[in-house]
């Protein structure tokens, strides 16, 4: 079978670059128009979109919590945060994917 568009992985790339790197608040997945919206309490830039049967949400790291990654986004480096259904399963951290134990464990196609 031949692969008609990017991996998941290249589409959180792309998710992340285009929401948080380039600062879009409209943008193309596929054919499907993605519109980037905003948390209330900390206005992190937030965006749900599909790949296939897959929905994924995607949200800018917290700099104000204290995980590692929000300490990365203190000292300015861009992340976003991915998840499918209530399991984080990968960041993009300045282009750079990171797959967590999740991807696999729900079966996410690499």
């Amino acid at each position: 079978m031949e692969r008609t568009g990017p991996s998941l992985g290249e589409l959180l790339v792309d998710v992340w670059r285009q929401a948080i790197a380039e600062g879009r608040t409209e943008f193309l997945v596929g054919s499907k128009r993605c519109t980037v919206g905003r948390t209330r309490a900390q206005g992190l830039r937030t965006v749900t979109f599909a790949h296939g049967d897959v929905v994924l949400e995607g949200i800018e790291q917290n700099p104000e919590k204290t995980s590692r990654w929000a300490q990365l986004a203190r000292e300015g480096k861009r992340i976003m945060q991915f998840r499918c259904g209530r399991r984080y399963v990968a960041n993009v951290c300045e282009g750079t994917l990171l797959r967590y134990p999740a991807w696999k464990g729900l079966g996410l196609p690499d």
